[in-house]
């Protein structure tokens, strides 16, 4: 797996482009009326045609939905684990979306970005969560052990 900031590699804020087997994802910061134009920028320049919103909706998705960018849900707790039911959704789409179209491109944000490029980022809770987490199949139903 590599990855590699688009913009200057140690800004705070600067979007991640992550790739592992021919998939890729742009971490990215979460757009503000003021910084939507940046945002679609940012993501037509990584091929994204997905958001995926980790948190709590706060911006119009008009603009994206008008430059061909689906926008998808899947918020939870701000530095918690997700839900099983909410992994399997995520494994689903990965799967769906790479097997459509393997040039595409996944953009995630949650509400501020700070789990990100920071040594010490993941918190005690979410290492538990990835140390106890067992995919029991390929289309992405999970257990915790």
């Amino acid at each position: 797996m590599t990855a590699s900031s688009s913009n200057h590699r140690n800004l705070p804020g600067a979007p991640s482009l992550i790739e592992h087997k021919k998939m890729r994802f742009l971490i990215i910061n979460k757009p503000t009326q003021a910084t939507m134009p940046q945002f679609i920028k940012e993501l037509r320049k990584n091929g994204a045609r997905i958001v995926v919103r980790c948190c709590d909706p706060s911006y119009d998705i008009d603009p994206l939905k008008k430059e061909g960018i689906s926008v998808l849900d899947f918020p939870f707790e701000d530095g918690a684990a997700p839900p099983a039911d909410l992994v399997r959704q995520w494994l689903e789409l990965v799967g769906d979306t790479f097997k459509e179209d393997p040039e595409n491109c996944i953009a995630v944000h949650c509400v501020a970005g700070l789990g990100r490029k920071r040594r010490g980022a993941i918190n005690q809770r979410q290492l538990d969560f990835l140390e106890r987490y067992k995919p029991t199949n390929r289309r992405g139903s999970c257990r915790l052990m």
